[in-house]
């Protein structure tokens, strides 16, 4: 890399973070759901455009590949997903969603201001310095869905050339400056399942004539995931958690029907490839004598994130370049899910944690997809430091290694 790579980055900082900021707040304040981040597509675009680019929307409809760069050598892509959650938010500040039911409660207008920036100032240093590669960028819709709009990158030709790839998940665990690396699986295998119960119903004064669904449900909620569990131990750890459950309207009515929903995770593959005949075979020892019929609507998610070891040995390198060693701290194994699994699946690359904690002005810890979740600003500048300086040495090393 440059020598001068790091005063280069302060004068363009020093010269766009507050236009940076201003993008994250835009973003922020019109968060859309998975499938439908129209205007914010439109807006990226347009930023990417001024700056001379040439954007490629998505066969989707929404999400954009944008190349950077010239030349021969290799190409390196940075990720950030785009779509809001669904549910409200419930901050007092200017920027706070105007969009009723839609909220950035997981930092995704973050993701996507570090990469945008990163992309606006790499699109400037690669001329500059005369670097012999190019950067992809990927502004990825829907990753909040299952299995993800990952794999629709991936259909489009996304990654297609694409030698490593890089991205960050804001980590409010981590105070800001901070940067979390994992080597091997940083997050876990996430799936969903709904379970719908049938019986005949009957009165709430005579239980015993009927398949009681209420009494059956409460079974498989307490019952199912320490079962499934110890059924998979032998592959691993499986998690089963209950988030959704619906038995009828009426005090004095049994319902003949009851539905649960819920999410399965692990951090083992070989547990998460036996995760559907497990939880099967779970329900069916739950239900045994009850005449309760069942049927089991198991949806794939997502597979693990497994960092390639070179190449989070790489981002850390590059960390310690751009921001000193004491940036770089080592992060746990989530139970939470992420798309950016399916690009590891086909390419080598790293997931980082990006610190987004104030530790002087934020007292309690905020969880992702908290109503009132924010980020200190500050984390804007390190994401972009982070990434350019990682997809520069990413390039530096593989031009290295055709030589």
């Amino acid at each position: 890399m440059n020598d001068g790579l790091d005063s280069w980055l302060d004068e363009w900082l020093s010269a766009h973070s507050e236009e940076l900021i201003a993008d994250r707040r835009h973003l922020h304040a019109h968060p859309e759901l998975s499938g439908e981040e129209v205007a914010t597509t439109e807006f990226i675009g347009e930023r990417l455009q001024v700056a001379g680019l040439q954007p490629r929307l998505l066969t989707a409809g929404t999400g954009l590949l944008c190349d950077i760069g010239v030349g021969h050598g290799p190409t390196v892509a940075l990720r950030a997903d785009i779509d809001g959650l669904a549910m409200d938010d419930e901050k007092d500040t200017p920027y706070r969603s105007r969009n009723p039911g839609v909220a950035h409660a997981c930092g995704h207008d973050v993701h996507t201001t570090v990469v945008l920036g990163a992309g606006l100032a790499l699109n400037r240093y690669l001329d500059h310095a005369g670097v012999d590669g190019k950067v992809r960028l990927i502004f990825q819709p829907a990753e909040e869905t299952v299995p993800g709009g990952a794999l629709g990158v991936i259909a489009d030709g996304g990654l297609d050339g694409i030698e490593l790839i890089f991205g960050v998940h804001c980590d409010p665990r981590l105070e800001v400056g901070k940067v979390g690396l994992r080597s091997g699986a940083i997050t876990s295998a996430a799936d969903m399942f709904e379970l719908t119960l049938h019986g005949p119903g009957g009165h709430t004064a005579r239980p015993e004539r009927t398949v009681d669904l209420v009494a059956v449900a409460a079974q498989l909620v307490c019952r199912l995931p320490r079962m499934v569990n110890d059924l998979a131990a032998g592959a691993g750890e499986l998690s089963v958690v209950f988030g959704a459950l619906r038995t009828g309207d009426a005090a004095n009515v049994i319902p003949a029907t009851a539905v649960l929903r819920g999410s399965v995770r692990t951090p083992d593959r070989k547990a998460w490839d036996q995760a559907p005949r497990l939880l099967e075979s779970a329900v069916l020892d739950v239900l045994e004598g009850s005449e309760a019929e069942f049927e089991l609507d198991y949806t794939r998610g997502v597979p693990a994130v497994v960092n390639d070891p070179a190449a989070t040995a790489l981002m850390s390198d590059a960390i310690a370049v751009a921001l000193g060693d004491k940036a770089i701290a080592t992060t746990a194994q989530s139970n939470g899910g992420d798309d950016f699994a399916w690009y590891l699946e086909r390419t080598a690359g790293s997931y980082a944690r990006l610190g987004v904690r104030n530790v002087d002005h934020q007292r309690a810890l905020l969880d992702l997809h908290a109503s009132n979740f924010d980020v200190d600003e500050g984390a804007i500048a390190v994401g972009v430091r982070t990434l350019v300086t990682t997809a520069l040495r990413a390039i530096d090393e593989r031009s290295s290694d055709r030589r």
